[in-house]
Order: C-alpha cells, then sequence, then structure tokens
C-alpha cells in the first residue's frame, strides 16, 4: 500500500493479509477480528480488490463513494476496486469480510465475464448493499464460515472459489434478479449493461447519450427509454454521475490541482469544471476538498 502525503490510501491484497489468509488472492476472515488487525480501516480508503462484508451485530455507518448506509444486522455490501469507503460503527461489529483479487477466478472459470452477471459487483453503489432475511442469512453466514475456515493450498482455495459463487448466486435469488428478467425484454437488459460499461470506459471522453447510443447501435431516444425504465434516470444523468464520482475520488488527493482534475474528465475550461461540479455535486471542488480532508485525515 502507497501512501502519500493527503492522498487516500489504497490497499492491494497482499497488504491485508493475516494469519488466516487462503492465497495472495482472497483473504477470509470475521469481521471483528479484521477490525482489530486494521485499526486504521474506518478512515476513507480505497482497494484495488473486490470486498465484500456480511453483518451479523452491530451498528453505526458505511460510506461508499460519499453515499452514507446505515449499518444493519443482515446487510451485505459489495465493493469492486476502485471504490472509496469508510466506516463509523457505534458500539461492536462483528460478521464476515472476503477480500478478493480479480484474477480469482481467472483461469477455474471458462467466462472470464462471469462476474459481470451480478448487479451487486457493479460498482453502481445503491445496488451494491443487500439485505438478507432469516434463512438466507443463516446461508450465507454458513458459506462465509467455511470460506474463513478453508484450508490452504489448491483444494482449500477452489472450494473457496466455490462457496463464494455460491453466495453469489444466493443473493442473486435475495434480490430477486432472475425474476426481474423474466418481466423485462433480455434485449433492453443488455442496452442497458453494455451503456454502463461503455461509461465506465469512457465518460472521460464522451460526455452526451448519443455517443453512447451510436456505440451500442440505437437510437438516443431508445436509449433514454430504457434507462428510464430500469433505472428512473436518464442516460444522461448516468453519465454526469459517473463523471462526478470520479471527480470526488480525484479531489481527495490534495497534491492535484483543480485545473487538472477538470483536464482528466475532459473538460478543457477549468471554469466549466467548477460550474459542473457546483451544479450536480451543490458546492465548489476546493469547498468539497477541505470539507472531505477535515474527515479523513
Amino acid at each position: 500500500m502507497q501512501k502519500v502525503k493527503d492522498t487516500i490510501p489504497v490497499y492491494d491484497i497482499c497488504s491485508l493479509s493475516g494469519v488466516s489468509h487462503l492465497h495472495e488472492e482472497i483473504i477470509a476472515e470475521r469481521f471483528a477480528s479484521y477490525l482489530k488487525s486494521h485499526p486504521n480501516l474506518h478512515r476513507s480508503h480505497g482497494h484495488s480488490f473486490y470486498h465484500l462484508v456480511l453483518f451479523t451485530k452491530g451498528s453505526g455507518f458505511h460510506t461508499i463513494d460519499f453515499r452514507r448506509y446505515p449499518v444493519v444486522p443482515g446487510q451485505m455490501y459489495f465493493m469492486v476496486p476502485g471504490q472509496v469507503h469508510s466506516w463509523e460503527f457505534d458500539g461492536e461489529v462483528d460478521g464476515y469480510v472476503v477480500n478478493f483479487s480479480e484474477s480469482l477466478f481467472t483461469g477455474f472459470l471458462a467466462d472470464n465475464r462471469y462476474l459481470e452477471r451480478f448487479s451487486f459487483l457493479s460498482g453502481n453503489a445503491p445496488e451494491q448493499l443487500v439485505q438478507l432475511n432469516d434463512s438466507e442469512l443463516q446461508e450465507a453466514e454458513r458459506l462465509l464460515g467455511g470460506i474463513v475456515d478453508a484450508h490452504s493450498g489448491t483444494l482449500g482455495l477452489d472450494r473457496s472459489r466455490i462457496k463464494l459463487l455460491s453466495l453469489f448466486i444466493l443473493v442473486t435469488n435475495a434480490i430477486g434478479e432472475e425474476a426481474q428478467v423474466t418481466d423485462v425484454a433480455h434485449s433492453r437488459l443488455l442496452v442497458l449493461h453494455n451503456f454502463r460499461k461503455l461509461v465506465q470506459q469512457f465518460f472521460a471522453k464522451y460526455k452526451l447519450p448519443k455517443d453512447y447510443a451510436a456505440m451500442l447501435y440505437v437510437t438516443p431516444n431508445h436509449l433514454n427509454a430504457v434507462c428510464q425504465d430500469l433505472l428512473g434516470k436518464s442516460a444522461g444523468e448516468i453519465i454526469r454521475e459517473r463523471i462526478l464520482l470520479e471527480a470526488k475520488r480525484l479531489l481527495v488527493n490534495a497534491d492535484t490541482g483543480i485545473a487538472e482534475i477538470g483536464y482528466r474528465l475532459g473538460f478543457t475550461d477549468n471554469s466549466y469544471f467548477t460550474k459542473f461540479f457546483k451544479k450536480y455535486a451543490g458546492t465548489t471542488p476546493e469547498a468539497f476538498r477541505r470539507d472531505i480532508h477535515s474527515k479523513t485525515f
């Protein structure tokens, strides 16, 4: 893990490895012991790996990409590489935590894009929180406990992979995604999925829905209709939200100038970037940076 002055720390999986880690590709622990081993992780930080937590005890708040959520027993949250989060716990907290690298399933599954089918691994914060009912919680604890207790070595790693995939299917059933697919045309879901992937890749270069519609071989009106029907927001909103999120992430680094951040995000005029940020964030880039650093460092 590298950290320079006033820069948010970004941890790799090796820097967090503890006595119970199975392999450099995965760490699985009880959450209470994980917190005890890493007391500084309550502050804002990022990961270069996938991260999931199941809360079985405790209260407080956790923040994912600058959105604040209450901690509730039975709740799971998922994060993808590059996201930023922090914790504010009230009293004792426990559960399970699993950190796994992007390469964990490479070579194990024929489909290298298999994880893309799970919406909770999309990197979109509101979709990354799942509340389990009692029976789902019991099964999730069984699976996660099995990963924590798995022995090292190839077979132990394979057992952990299988249990983790079983957990993903359990969560998918819990949020009713399979039922959702039967109600909405597959082609519309595919348009939305591919649009969000393109936005993730090109948000700094293309800022208009018509650019993405052209890449998807659909009309801008059709793209907007799909986004409105499935997400309740326009294609333009989805693009702006992604630009704004990246701006916030970059603003955490005090060593990067506002003008440079705007340039990285495709704004040739710094004043236009400032106006964009203030309009959609409700504050200026400078004020946001001061506020986040007062809470983080």
